[in-house]
């Protein structure tokens, strides 16, 4: 009886701890599609992240539908983005840590 017990007890501690690795509370995505100064989705557009703590930059090329998508990003941290195309560029946009949507959508529109 002890035994089935110990072992009941291990797996539910086990279970438990697989369960916290999957927790992703600190974390939060960021999504948007790229468009061109008349409003049409920019296919291999280079879009950049920039963390402004650490000043890490990451970067995504949109695919065909102007998309991109970033994952895992910390929720205490602030994110600037800006895309690029051939010479043009969206401007910088901020992703703050007061939007605590776990998944934000920042659209971003190149400029002549």
């Amino acid at each position: 009886m002890r035994l089935a017990a110990a072992a009941c007890l291990i797996a539910t501690l086990f279970t438990s701890a697989l369960i916290g690795q999957n927790d992703d509370t600190g974390t939060r995505s960021v999504q948007g599609v790229v468009t061109d100064a008349s409003g049409r989705p920019v296919a291999g557009a280079v879009v950049q992240l920039k963390d402004t703590k650490s000043l890490q930059i990451r970067s995504f090329l949109t695919e065909a539908d102007g998309s991109y998508h970033f994952s895992g990003l910390s929720t205490n941290v602030e994110y600037e983005l800006e895309a690029k195309k051939d010479s043009v560029t969206s401007g910088k946009k901020t992703l703050t840590v007061f939007n605590t949507k776990k998944a934000a959508t920042v659209n971003l529109k190149l400029k002549r």
